[in-house]
């Protein structure tokens, strides 16, 4: 094709692409089903990866829960147990009440399944995901959802804990990925879910290793997502969700300037999940929550540095973190002298 001619079929599409965005943001695309479908959650002993677990469990897929901790990680799949059963009397129920003119659900006969793995462990991974394989069979939904924070300034910060860092919020997507990825790819259909966060979309000072991890995987995913792109794989789906600050405890203590905060408060884990439940089953490549983010990464990408400090200071958010790693460190503290360190 004639170089100018593609340049104006580019231009369309483009055009084109800025109003299905902006469809999308009116008209709320329907969502589509993962009913029986294996959908596996890294971390989901607590916080937000319990919370998708209980959210794809109401939507009748069959869970796989992965978590270093097995006890908290049992409890989520209690819970998932318990959604299973209400689904299964209501199932029983309708069917009992149907008089045949409506289409009712079969019975959801689910099971969920409970790993104990260290996601920063390439051996680990791989020797759990062959597990999954055999005993509950190829995953179709990803959720790579697994993190940690070290809480410490950089210089403070011993080495061991800046790679675990690294290992668990980063690297760990590499090797769940290239386990489940390839059967994926033979049949063109799954979906990869990459929880990130908005500091992998702009920084802030004291977590230099989580802010790092979190770039990355960033990156990752959208390398990722253009690969599969260029090999056309348009039945693999990639969601990237980067929601701010979240009310989890993991971040206990981060405050940006009061002023502002009741305008821009800790999100609900909840609240926060529910937007990325929605964005996942539409198919929606990236989520940032609340919106206002998508406008600060905005004026990030074109503002001069100084420019971006002076915001920060202005909001607060140049050390928003300062209070947080203050109490990790007085957490420290009193634990080695209580153990007489």
């Amino acid at each position: 094709m004639n170089i100018v001619v593609e340049f104006f079929v580019v231009t369309f599409k483009v055009l084109w692409a800025f109003v299905l965005a902006a469809a999308r943001w009116l008209v709320r695309p329907k969502e589509k089903s993962v009913a029986g479908q294996v959908c596996l959650i890294t971390g989901a002993g607590s916080g937000l990866g319990r919370l998708f677990a209980l959210e794809f469990a109401r939507r009748r897929a069959q869970l796989v829960l992965w978590d270093i901790n097995t006890q908290s990680n049992e409890e989520t799949a209690g819970m998932v147990r318990h959604i299973y059963r209400d689904l299964e009397a209501a199932d029983a129920a309708a069917l009992q009440a149907g008089n045949g003119e409506e289409e009712i659900l079969p019975p959801c006969n689910l099971q969920v399944f409970t790993y104990t793995c260290d996601v920063g462990k390439r051996e680990n991974v791989y020797l759990t995901a062959e597990r999954v394989r055999k005993e509950v069979g190829e995953v179709s939904v990803l959720v790579n959802n697994a993190g940690v924070v070290s809480g410490h300034h950089l210089l403070e910060c011993p080495d061991e804990l800046i790679e675990r860092t690294m290992m668990v919020n980063c690297h760990a997507h590499f090797w769940t990925t290239k386990a489940f990825l390839p059967t994926m790819l033979e049949i063109n259909h799954g979906h990869i879910v990459t929880v990130a966060s908005s500091l992998g979309l702009f920084s802030t000072a004291g977590v230099e290793d989580y802010c790092a991890s979190k770039f990355g995987v960033v990156g990752f995913h959208e390398s990722l997502s253009h690969e599969l792109k260029a090999a056309e794989k348009d039945g693999i789906k990639t969601t990237l969700v980067c929601p701010y600050l979240v009310d989890t405890g993991m971040f206990r203590g981060c405050r940006i300037r009061k002023e502002i905060e009741p305008f821009l408060p800790p999100l609900k884990p909840d609240y926060c999940v529910k937007q990325a439940m929605r964005a996942i089953l539409t198919d929606q490549p990236m989520i940032c929550t609340p919106r206002l983010m998508y406008m600060v990464t905005f004026m990030k990408s074109i503002l001069p540095f100084e420019a971006v400090v002076c915001m920060y200071r202005f909001l607060g958010a140049d050390k928003c973190m300062y209070p947080f790693i203050a109490q990790r460190k007085q957490a420290t503290n009193n634990n080695e002298a209580k153990n007489g360190i």
